[in-house]
C-alpha cells in the first residue's frame, strides 16, 4: 500500500480559496497512491482561533466539493484532514450561531464521502478550540480494500483509550492529522510510536509546516509500523512524505506477539 502525507503550511496572506486549489493540485499529483492524508484545520490554521467562526463551513461546503473532486481526479482514497464545520443551529438552519466542530472528511477514489469524524478531545484547557468547538462522541473506522482506517485528530493522540476503542472496532491503520506545535515535537513522535506499539497498528500522522497564528508548527509527519519502527519521517518544511507499507504486517505482528489478547480492561464507547 502506498500512502502520501501532505505536510503543507498555512501561508500568511494566502486566501482559503487559493489554499484549497493549491492543496487540490497536490492531491492530484499523488495519482497512483492508495491513500493521501492532509493535516488538521489546514484551511484556517489550527491555532488561528479567531478565524474559526468566520471560516467555518457546512459539511458539504466548498472544501468538501474541492476535495471530493480532487480525490476523484487522482483516483485515491483521501483523508482530507479536518475543517471547522458549522452545523445547523437549534432552529434547523446553518445559521451564524450554529455549533462548530473540528471535522475530518474521508473520500473514496470515486469522490464519494466515505466517513466523517468529529474530534473528540479538544485542545486548549478552557481556551481556544476547547471552548469554541463542540466535542465529537463517536469512534469512526473506514474500510479500504487492504486495511481498515481508524480516525483520530491531533490532541486525540494523547488519549490511548480512544485508539484501543478503534482497534476493538477493527482498525489496523491509525490516521492522525494534526496541527502540532514545534515546542512539543518530541511528544508528537513519541506518542505516534507509542500508539503504534501498544495497538500493533500502523500510524500515519500528518502535521503542518510553517507558523499558524504565531505558533511555529512541528512538521515531522511520520509513518510508524506495528513494531514501532519509523518507516518515514518528514522534516520541518513543506513536504510530501510518501511511503509504501504492507498492511498484512498488522495481522502477522498480532499473531506473533499476541499482547492484545491479554487485555483485561476494555473501553465502552459508542461506535458507528
Amino acid at each position: 500500500m502506498r500512502a502520501s502525507l501532505l505536510q503543507i503550511a498555512v501561508t500568511e496572506g494566502e486566501s482559503v480559496a487559493a489554499r484549497r486549489q493549491r492543496v487540490a493540485s497536490l492531491v492530484r499529483e499523488q495519482a497512483g497512491a492508495d491513500l493521501v492524508v492532509l493535516p488538521e484545520l489546514w484551511t484556517t490554521g489550527a491555532f488561528a482561533f479567531e478565524s474559526f467562526g468566520a471560516e467555518a463551513e457546512p459539511l458539504e461546503g466548498p472544501t468538501y466539493e474541492v476535495m471530493a473532486k480532487a480525490a476523484s481526479d487522482a483516483g485515491v482514497w483521501l483523508h482530507a484532514g479536518s475543517i471547522p464545520e458549522r452545523t445547523a443551529s437549534d432552529s434547523g438552519s446553518a445559521a451564524e450561531d450554529g455549533p462548530l466542530y473540528n471535522t475530518s472528511l474521508v473520500f473514496s477514489p470515486a469522490g464519494e464521502l466515505a466517513a466523517t469524524y468529529r474530534k473528540i478531545h479538544r485542545f486548549g484547557f478552557d481556551k481556544g478550540e476547547a471552548v469554541l468547538m463542540g466535542a465529537g462522541s463517536e469512534l469512526v473506522t473506514v474500510r479500504l480494500p487492504s486495511t481498515t482506517l481508524g480516525l483520530a485528530t491531533c490532541y486525540d493522540l494523547r488519549f490511548p483509550e480512544l485508539f484501543r476503542g478503534l482497534v476493538d472496532a477493527g482498525a489496523e491503520t491509525l490516521v492522525v492529522p494534526a496541527g502540532w506545535p514545534e515546542r512539543r515535537r518530541s511528544h508528537w513522535t513519541l506518542l505516534a510510536r507509542a500508539r503504534a506499539v501498544e495497538d500493533q497498528s500502523y500510524v500515519l500522522a500528518c502535521g503542518t509546516a510553517g507558523t499558524h497564528a504565531g505558533v511555529p508548527q512541528a512538521g515531522h509527519s511520520i509513518v510508524v509500523d506495528p513494531w514501532g519502527e519509523v518507516l518515514a519521517e518528514a522534516g520541518s518544511d513543506e513536504e510530501v512524505l510518501t511511503v509504501e507499507f504492507d498492511p498484512a504486517k498488522v495481522g502477522v505482528t498480532r499473531e506473533q506477539f499476541p499482547a492484545l489478547k491479554d487485555r483485561l480492561l476494555g473501553l465502552d464507547t459508542p461506535r458507528r
